[in-house]
């Protein structure tokens, strides 16, 4: 490991979003406490995490300024005390809520470092820990997909949605995905049975129409917004879930009103990280499923698209204005 107690990294010094992240060059060398370990970064995912944590909208989210990036893959160079099976030399990756990715070292809990599968590059296995379990959480434990159910997947063409609609179709579901019209093609590819546009005014209608006047099983919902409305509009009666997993379009409110009277169906809430806090045994399942899914080949080597680490500013930009396709890393 280098001898230097500094590193290159980005640090977000306001809560006025990604314009506002910087590149330094002198920061703090971390060392890895007990239980952690510290990898040398060499990919690093992003995350609409790491945007809410730019705006200040992430609840408990670190305070400017602070070293950005949840997601990190790189290999192991130190383990702290009380680690077993990890040593150095071994390529994992895994989230650091507080931050920290977006740098040359990062520091990880040993627990939740998660083996690159063999062969695989450290930036193909972004999105295992990130993006997939949420995919796979949603569409299973609290989604309940069964074979023969319609599912409604927005923002398809992202890195979450791109996963969902893989797994969807695997579980025998028939997808209907949303996107903006120049990301059809990469959605249809991925199986999707019908693609519609993600902001066209009567997407809940096209459901409907769709689905025989009986809505979707199941919504994956992470747009958040106006979307929210036509997602609940276009769930199914009484057995129909919308499970929400982001807001990338902004607050949506829903009232007991609305449940009562518009809308009787399931909304369920749903943050990983949480998840993992507060279920660890039923994020076990998911991640126990997910090797499955991998060893099946229904998931595989991600293809993410590449920034260098000074690049990040633009990187998140770009995932803010939804300008992307599939998953966005930075390489320190």
């Amino acid at each position: 490991m280098s001898t230097r107690a500094t590193m290159r990294a980005l640090q977000q010094t306001s809560f006025n979003g990604p314009r506002d992240l910087r590149l330094i060059n002198d920061a703090p060398l971390p060392g890895p406490g007990p239980g952690e370990v510290l990898i040398r970064v060499t990919a690093a995912g992003v995350n609409f995490v790491d945007i809410a944590q730019a705006r200040g909208t992430f609840a408990g989210g670190p305070q400017p300024p602070y070293l950005a990036g949840i997601e990190g893959a790189g290999e192991v160079t130190a383990a702290g005390e009380g680690v077993t099976g990890l040593k150095p030399g071994d390529h994992v990756i895994g989230v650091g809520i507080t931050g920290g990715a977006f740098a040359e070292y990062m520091v990880l809990p040993a627990a939740a470092a998660v083996p690159v599968p063999p062969g695989w590059t450290d930036e193909q296995a972004l999105g295992m820990v990130v993006n997939w379990p949420t995919a796979l959480a949603a569409l299973k434990p609290l989604g309940r997909v069964k074979a023969g159910q319609t599912v409604l997947i927005h923002a398809a063409a992202g890195a979450t949605g791109q996963a969902a609609v893989k797994m969807a179709k695997h579980y025998g579901a028939t997808v209907i995905a949303t996107a903006s019209p120049d990301k059809h093609e990469v959605v249809r590819a991925l199986g999707a049975d019908h693609v519609v546009d993600s902001r066209a005014a009567g997407l809940a209608a096209e459901v409907l129409r769709l689905t025989g006047g009986a809505g979707a099983d199941l919504v994956l919902e992470s747009v958040g917004g106006a979307t929210l409305d036509a997602s609940l509009a276009a769930t199914k009666r009484v057995t129909g879930r919308v499970v929400v997993y982001g807001l990338a379009g902004g607050e949506a409110a829903i009232t007991n009103w609305e449940l009562v009277y518009t809308h009787q169906i399931h909304v369920i809430g749903l943050n990983i990280g949480i998840l993992i806090q507060a279920a660890p045994q039923i994020f076990g399942e998911v991640m126990g499923e997910m090797l499955g899914l991998l060893a099946a080949g229904v998931l595989g080597p991600g293809r993410p698209t590449l920034y260098e680490l000074a690049e990040g500013p633009k990187a998140l930009a770009e995932l803010e204005a939804r300008a992307t396709v599939g998953k966005l890393a930075l390489l320190p």
